[in-house]
């Protein structure tokens, strides 16, 4: 068993860009069962006062869970696992 402060301490990495996306914040929890529906990260916010946006990783997303990172992939039901943002210069 596992407790969510080690899983805090695991970086989330996408399997197919090797994207670093960040480390836990929540997990979405099924208490009727009492298991793991989703994964949430703390994106990257934009600029001084912009917003934090949220990433949702759902289990069936989740390839493997190392001693130090968690592996992902994207599902094919949804193509945009993170924000992906133009920076205009």
């Amino acid at each position: 068993m596992m407790k969510l402060s080690e899983l805090q301490l695991k970086e989330i990495i996408v399997v197919e860009d090797g994207k670093r996306l960040g480390h836990i914040f929540d997990l979405e929890l099924d208490v009727n069962n009492g298991k793991i529906l989703s994964l949430i990260i703390m994106g990257k916010k934009a600029g001084l006062f912009g917003k934090i946006d949220e990433i949702t990783i759902r289990w069936e997303q989740i390839v493997t869970i190392g001693s130090d990172v968690i592996l992902v992939r994207r599902s094919e039901n949804s193509p945009q696992l993170y924000l992906q943002k133009e920076v205009k210069y």
